[in-house]
């Protein structure tokens, strides 16, 4: 392994899940509320970038000058949003964290990918699906002046990330106990692409991400992020109750209220309609609403198999027999990853709000979703997420079909706007059961998902 490989673990590159240890939250405030004050304004671990990157992104940029609108600028370039909260004039998911050996800089935590804006309104717990994390990552290392060599990209196209290589790459540092070790050889996938599941689906699952990896009560799993080796086993141990705090608060979260008028008689119609053919894997709603947490095998869902394949039954054994495996569920026994080899149907509670959709990012719409062949092989967009730039009709984002995919000389800033469905990892193949619904029966679906 070459040395600023580790030199880049140290400083916790990998990560995208980044929180700081602060003073014990006040003990009248539920674990939910713990929870979001970690997430809005704590970190677990040092900052990975100097205070000053963020603000010299500019010249990465190869300009003279600093821009007027640099804010505005920075957001446009990487997919950044609007903090709803006080963040100190930082992006939304970029916090102030200590820095090794001495004062502070900055770190990226979970809601640089959970949190986004659609249609004009920021979403906490909603995939962020203008985010460009790898030019985003790469231009702040280039700013501090770092060197920039990982065997593997956080995203290959806009609006995803590879939601497992930096989980490998940093579970190399760590022996079951989560000491530092010497990095044992792990494999690592190429061209995976994930669209983060939102949040708020949490509370109605038995298993988490796209693959139903593991119970979705699961408090530990999402240590791995901590997995720097600045941190100590015993260290990252300790923050067990943190992540169990954060856990509760993401169970909180609830399903954003669709912004637009609803036709109630064709939602009506589309919800019996959605009943038929739709609920034996996404489930029923309301009141008496059922949630089957199902895995469709890849044989049978059809859509594209590498983030799956990227799931490899080494690192699931590896993850088992690790302090992370060893917690104990409801059933009282521990709670560990299984690998299967399809993909989570998940439940659809606001999906207005998660476009583009399959696992992979590939249908910029539902209509895309519910007919196979008007889904496009090339396609981009605005990457903004004002009312104007969302659709009402398809129900997802307004695209521009292109007639072929990015020149493969230009920057991958520029390759990373149009999504290519003929790449690996990008295929927009599979999910093909709405083909036989009507034009009426899908418009009436779309219209019955809104109100969900």
């Amino acid at each position: 392994m070459q040395p600023r490989h580790f030199f880049q673990t140290l400083f916790g590159v990998a990560v995208g899940c980044l929180l700081l240890a602060g003073n014990a939250s006040p003990a009248d405030k539920s674990s939910a509320e713990r929870g979001r004050d970690i997430m809005f304004h704590k970190a677990l671990t040092p900052s990975v970038w100097t205070l000053k990157s963020l603000d010299e992104l500019w010249k990465v940029w190869g300009l003279s000058s600093r821009p007027e609108n640099y804010q505005q600028a920075l957001r446009e370039r990487y997919g950044l949003h609007t903090a709803p909260f006080d963040n100190g004039g930082r992006p939304l998911g970029i916090l102030e964290a200590p820095r090794f050996p001495l004062g502070k800089g900055i770190i990226n935590n979970c809601l640089l990918c959970h949190a986004g804006s659609v249609a004009g309104q920021t979403i906490i717990g909603a995939p962020n699906s203008t985010l460009d994390l790898q030019t985003f990552f790469e231009d702040l290392t280039a700013a501090d002046g770092y060197p920039w060599n990982l065997p593997f990209q956080f995203s290959y196209v806009r609006g995803t990330i590879d939601a497992v290589n930096p989980s490998v790459y940093l579970t190399q540092f760590r022996d079951a106990e989560l000491n530092v070790q010497k990095p044992r050889p792990l494999p690592f996938s190429r061209n995976v692409c994930s669209d983060p599941p939102a949040w708020w689906l949490l509370k109605k699952k038995k298993t988490r991400d796209w693959s139903g990896l593991i119970s979705a009560r699961s408090t530990r799993v999402d240590m791995v992020n901590l997995f720097t080796p600045l941190n100590s086993g015993d260290y990252i141990k300790k923050q067990e109750q943190a992540f169990a705090d954060i856990s509760a608060f993401l169970l909180s979260i609830e399903a954003p209220k669709y912004p637009f008028a609803i036709d109630a008689t064709l939602a009506a119609h589309g919800k019996g309609v959605f009943k038929e053919s739709c609920a034996r894997c996404h489930g029923s709603y309301g009141p008496e609403g059922h949630y089957p947490n199902k895995i469709v095998p890849l044989e049978e869902i059809g859509t594209d198999p590498v983030l799956q394949e990227s799931v490899t039954p080494q690192f699931v054994e590896i993850f088992n027999q690790s302090w992370l495996a060893r917690e104990i569920g409801e059933d009282g026994k521990p709670i560990q990853a299984t690998h299967h080899k399809g993909y989570q149907a998940p439940p659809l509670d606001g999906i207005w709000a998660t476009a583009p959709y399959l696992h992979n990012s590939s249908a910029p719409t539902v209509y895309h979703v519910l007919n196979s062949k008007a889904r496009p092989q090339f396609f981009t967009r605005s990457y903004r997420t004002g009312k104007e730039d969302y659709d009402p009709v398809k129900l997802g984002w307004k695209i521009t079909v292109m007639n072929k995919g990015a020149d493969a000389k230009s920057p991958g800033y520029e390759r990373r706007k149009i999504y290519d469905t003929t790449r690996p990892g990008q295929s927009n193949g599979g999910h093909t059961f709405g083909d036989e619904l009507t034009e009426e029966e899908r418009m009436a679906v779309i219209e019955y998902l809104k109100t969900l």
